[in-house]
């Protein structure tokens, strides 16, 4: 079995304080991938930077205190890349990938947009660049025998199944026409692992906005995925959100996604 879970921390340093530490401490995962991390590992405190039982990749933003991602694994790793071989992108802490084996598992923190400014502009460039890497890492690992899995914040809710209020974010980054196709063609190629285990419900949503009662009201957005090569994603057996208790208990506006693959 292979667990593997992946979780926005919306900042280390600070989910450390609020109850990741323990979290960590908890967790039966085989492999966790981290996004938002923002922080230079260094700054890090030794229990997340460098926990015992891991091998961890730190793939801090060069913009400090902005983005960065990270990859634990229980196994060491046999390869592992920072980047996708992006000019623009690959200093900006968003993408990490490790091969295991059988299987390259990467963290994947795409640009959340703003419609109508430069944000939204580089998240279109980042999206049109990393599809173009998604079908050649998926050719590529084919050639070898591979499966692959891409987790992490997606920042983009692919159906209204996905958020609870889509008729409000119509026109709204994250929920926009294009960006749904751009998944669309992402899932031409991969699998929606979570929502494949889950067809019909709404959500499980990940995260929810701080403002407000959100979590209280599960208000929230799916968009933190596992996305899977088909081989993959049909040996996936059991997916969750682990939604905290209560709003006091949690240490981000995301939840990890977990998902247990024979």
């Amino acid at each position: 079995m292979l667990t593997v879970t992946s979780v926005n921390v919306n900042g280390l340093r600070a989910a450390a304080k609020k109850g990741f530490v323990e979290w960590l401490a908890g967790t039966g995962a085989d492999v966790l991938c981290l996004q938002e991390v923002r922080a230079e590992p260094q700054q890090l405190p030794d229990e997340v930077r460098a926990p015992e039982g891991w091998y961890v990749t730190h793939a801090p933003a060069a913009a400090k205190g902005r983005a960065g991602v990270s990859l634990y694994t229980r196994r060491e790793p046999e390869r592992v890349r920072v980047g996708f071989g992006s000019a623009e992108f690959d200093g900006s802490g968003r993408y990490v990938e490790a091969d295991l084996p059988g299987v390259t598992v990467a963290s994947l923190y795409l640009p959340s947009g703003e419609v109508g400014t430069e944000r939204q502009d580089e998240k279109v460039r980042f999206m049109d660049e990393f599809l173009v890497y998604l079908k050649e890492l998926k050719e590529k690992a084919a050639a070898d025998g591979r499966e692959v899995l891409v987790c992490g914040d997606w920042n983009i809710a692919h159906q209204e199944a996905d958020l609870k209020n889509w008729r409000g974010n119509k026109k709204n980054s994250g929920f926009l026409p294009e960006e749904r196709a751009w998944m669309t063609e992402v899932f031409a190629e991969f699998e929606d692992v979570v929502r494949a285990l889950h067809p019909d419900v709404e959500g499980p949503y990940s995260w929810w906005s701080y403002r407000g009662r959100a979590f209280d009201n599960d208000t929230g957005w799916r968009i933190d995925y596992h996305v899977a090569t088909p081989g993959l994603a049909g040996r996936a057996v059991k997916g969750y959100v682990e939604r905290a208790a209560t709003h006091a208990e949690r240490w981000s506006d995301h939840a990890p996604v977990t998902v247990v693959y024979e």
